[in-house]
């Protein structure tokens, strides 16, 4: 029987990997499998060594200050990795952990085929880092078909195998009228998936839903997140007074409200590409203390955050940063394009045009599995 360890190191690896694994199961049934995982992989009766809350840091200076404890984290990782001794390593996203991890996995024991999913975005900042992962890598599963150059120039293995933001999916049949208020048009907002990220900017979004609430009583807010945040969430909602809002955190429901929204408002991530994939007019915030701010900055060489601005190389979808990222800045905008269909009209129409450009023809999970199978399992 074959042995992977699953590695993740944030919520949305968790998602990304129980797709490619639920697939992988398909396909063959007789692996035995061992994770640091959350709940979508727990729901594949795959056992986690430790929660995954322990290893989700974001922010230079929180990363720095909790150093000394990720250092451990990663050492408690590899041992019990070698303890598992699986064939495969498949390490997903969240490389500051997870190829801290596989390198030092890799070194200790070099039979251990390590194959990462969601290559790190070198094309953004730290391009130097390519070098070095051709010594503890086997193969690379890419998101982005540009992404290929950066690790066919340093002869890493590399296959792309599309974002599965980017997947044609039929949406689940779900009665959600008792969800809307009748008579009311729909702003789906997406606050993050991090403590760190809500802190910041639940305050922020809260006084915007006030100001649009003022101006515009037919429109509905309806806040997206993950069930190990929702009670919180709604719980800081309602304690702010806010009366016109929903938290959803099921992902049928959440795939029906966003395709029903009229616009949408993001943290900056990879949710963009959900939203995008909907067809749902958006901005895009992004919020760092100071100091995260201007060492993030002094070290990218791109001038944009959201994916399909880099692509572009101008700001198709509006990105307030930083002190831009304010309540009455986001309610100005937000009503700018609601008074302004051909605005909104423009913004689709080259988003379509970029997620055709880089979408994969077959659905990520699927190519992902099968080479994890013909390459590495079969």
């Amino acid at each position: 029987m074959k042995k992977i360890f699953i590695l993740t190191g944030e919520p949305s690896g968790d998602k990304l990997a129980s797709e490619v694994i639920s697939k992988l199961k398909k396909i063959d049934s007789n692996i035995e499998y061992l994770s640091v995982g959350g709940e979508n992989l727990k729901a594949l009766d795959i056992k986690s060594i430790f929660n995954l809350n322990e290893i989700t840091y974001i922010g230079i200076t929180k990363v720095l200050l909790n150093i000394f404890k990720i250092k451990k984290k990663i050492n408690e990782t590899v041992k019990k990795i070698l303890e598992f001794n699986p064939d495969i390593l498949f390490s997903v996203d969240s490389p500051d952990f997870t190829l801290r991890v596989s390198e030092l996995v890799k070194r200790a024991k070099p039979s251990i085929k390590t194959i990462h999913y969601v290559a790190p975005q070198v094309w953004i900042w730290r391009k130097y880092r390519v070098k070095k992962f051709k010594n503890f890598l086997d193969h690379v599963l890419l998101l982005f078909n540009f992404e290929k150059k950066y690790f066919d120039k340093e002869n890493i293995k590399n296959t792309f195998v599309g974002h599965p933001l980017l997947d044609k999916k039929v949406l689940g049949k779900i009665d959600i009228s008792n969800l809307i208020p009748k008579d009311k048009k729909i702003i789906s907002i997406f606050p993050g998936s991090r403590i760190s990220e809500l802190n910041l900017l639940l305050p922020i979004l809260i006084d915007f839903v006030k100001l649009m609430s003022d101006k515009h009583k037919d429109i509905a807010f309806f806040f997206h997140t993950n069930e190990v945040h929702r009670n919180m969430i709604y719980d800081y909602l309602k304690k702010s007074n806010l009366s016109n809002f929903e938290v959803i955190s099921d992902g049928i429901i959440k795939n029906q409200i966003l395709s029903r929204s009229v616009f949408a408002v993001s943290k900056s991530g990879t949710v963009s590409l959900e939203i995008c994939n909907h067809s749902v007019p958006s901005i895009i915030l992004y919020k760092l203390s100071t100091l995260n701010f201007f060492i993030i900055k002094s070290l990218v060489n791109v001038k944009f955050v959201n994916i399909i601005n880099i692509i572009n190389n101008k700001e198709v979808i509006p990105e307030l940063l930083q002190s831009e990222c304010n309540a009455k800045e986001i309610f100005t905008t937000v009503n700018y394009f609601l008074n302004k269909p051909e605005i909104i009209s423009a913004q689709l129409k080259q988003v379509e045009k970029t997620l055709n450009e880089i979408r994969s023809p077959s659905p990520s999970a699927e190519n992902a599995a099968k080479i994890l199978f013909e390459s590495f399992v079969a």
